[in-house]
């Protein structure tokens, strides 16, 4: 079993920044995929990004150049620096982990980001 505690989120103004962090306990696991999704009000949760344990990464096109995941891999933890937020960030932002290679995946319990304008 895994488990994943978000922090960072919060109220900001846009052009503002914000920095989550999602630790990652439980099972250990070597080989993982470590993402952020999010979800606004009456719209399906979307993938912001993700990244491999060899440090691969994907974002979605709306957050390209603005958001950056990282990780620590010894610590298990997963990171999205968020800047130039816009008001159209605002969402529930859920931190995920993909086992690799059963693909079993966990959910962290979401961290609510809104951006005023």
């Amino acid at each position: 079993q895994v488990q994943l505690v978000e922090s960072g989120g919060g109220l900001v103004q846009a052009g503002g920044s914000l920095r989550l962090s999602c630790a990652a306990s439980g099972s250990t696991f070597s080989n993982n995929v470590m993402g952020w999704y999010r979800q606004a009000p009456g719209k399906q949760r979307e993938l912001v990004a993700i990244i491999s344990s060899g440090g691969n990464s994907n974002y979605a096109d709306s957050v390209k150049g603005r958001f950056t995941i990282s990780r620590d891999v010894a610590k298990n933890t997963v990171y999205l620096q968020m800047n130039s937020l816009k008001p159209e960030d605002t969402a529930v932002y859920y931190c995920e982990v993909t086992v690799i290679p059963s693909y079993t995946v966990y959910w962290g319990q979401g961290t609510q980001v809104t951006v005023s304008s």
